[in-house]
């Protein structure tokens, strides 16, 4: 394969085909490193009105680095993987430390910052430094299988060495800014997981030796997923009003909500109503509990990355609050100051259009 001829080829669709993305027209490497970080397991769509208000609210990394974890948290809410938000709020504490404000310039200060991996390192030094290190995200390992014809799991430690060692030879080391930039869009946008078409007028099919041995639409491989894991949740959501009953009215409405604080649990740090975790399906086992003869208002089944929720809520009105352990009182009103699950927010949405 002549490198040359890849690199004319894939540089001339990029610049056809190229999306214009905010952070694609900077190099402040701050700006670029917010926007690796959100897009992380994140769609450019779903991203996008985040980064904006992020870049907004803390323009630089001194911002962000002053703020309150709760605050960075609230604007995360609804990306999921809060991890990313709690890191990314300590790499910037961690930047102004060091004092490599307003961002470290060498690789190796980017590796070491909390959240931050081989993957976005390479990232954000090629993109805003345009230094010699290849950007590896889902679509490049893509579109390097296929390119390759390679038959080992991506996602395997032996995996990501052997693609790693095929993106050192083929990487662009006069240009790597835009040459992990053109191997990401051709990938997201082109080499997709479903092909069609695409593969008969693709610009690099000359090149592609999973092309000439049929096997592009079996590629990239990966390593078997373990099973989702089951929970039970029952949410307890008490309301006591001053009047009305109705959530949406003027009246004054209280409830509770607790804070979740294991850290090696799901959502750590975040907010949601009173919540029983039930060992056994209980559609199936009808515990007895404290809803055993209630109604849900709602329920859900919330597919986390390796877990599956299934939730059920249940709405109480009461004349004094129960007491709770970690549980306190907020007002109806002021639910939307605090950083909800993912969860949370879609009960509340059932609720408020019932």
């Amino acid at each position: 394969m002549s490198n040359s001829l890849v690199y004319s080829r894939l540089y001339k669709w990029y610049e056809s085909n190229r999306r214009v993305l905010p952070w694609r027209e900077t190099e402040d490497a701050y700006a670029i490193w917010l926007s690796e970080i959100i897009l992380q397991q994140t769609r450019v769509a779903q991203g996008m009105d985040y980064y904006l208000r992020f870049i907004a609210r803390w323009p630089k990394v001194e911002d962000l680095a002053a703020a309150d974890e709760a605050a960075v948290l609230r604007e995360w809410q609804g990306l999921g993987y809060y991890s990313r938000a709690r890191n990314m709020h300590k790499a910037a504490q961690m930047i102004v430390a060091r004092g490599w404000a307003p961002f470290p310039t060498r690789f190796e200060d980017i590796r070491s910052l909390p959240g931050v991996g081989d993957y976005t390192a390479g990232a954000i030094a090629s993109f805003a430094y345009n230094q010699p290190f290849p950007a590896m995200d889902g679509n490049v390992y893509r579109v390097v299988a296929r390119l390759m014809d390679i038959d080992e799991a991506f996602d395997t430690t032996a995996g990501k060495k052997l693609f790693h060692r095929h993106i050192e030879q083929l990487l662009d080391t006069d240009n790597p800014r835009l040459f992990n930039s053109s191997i990401m869009e051709f990938g997201a946008l082109y080499c997709t997981p479903t092909l069609g078409d695409n593969c008969s007028s693709c610009p690099l099919q000359a090149h592609c030796i999973a092309f000439a041995h049929g096997t592009a639409a079996l590629l990239p491989l990966r390593k078997p997923r373990p099973a989702l894991r089951n929970r039970w949740f029952d949410y307890h959501i008490y309301i006591k009003t001053q009047g009305g009953n109705a959530l949406n009215s003027t009246d004054e409405i209280t409830t509770l909500l607790c804070k979740r604080e294991d850290p090696h649990d799901i959502w750590y740090h975040l907010y949601e109503f009173p919540c029983e975790e039930l060992s056994e399906d209980p559609v199936v086992t009808r515990p007895r509990s404290a809803s055993q003869h209630a109604k849900p208002i709602c329920t859900f089944t919330h597919v986390l990355s390796h877990q599956r929720i299934h939730a059920r809520f249940f709405i109480h009105r009461v004349s004094e609050f129960p007491v709770i352990s970690g549980a306190f009182c907020v007002a109806w009103k002021e639910l939307d100051d605090f950083a909800l699950s993912r969860l949370t927010l879609r009960a509340l949405d059932s609720i408020y259009h019932q």
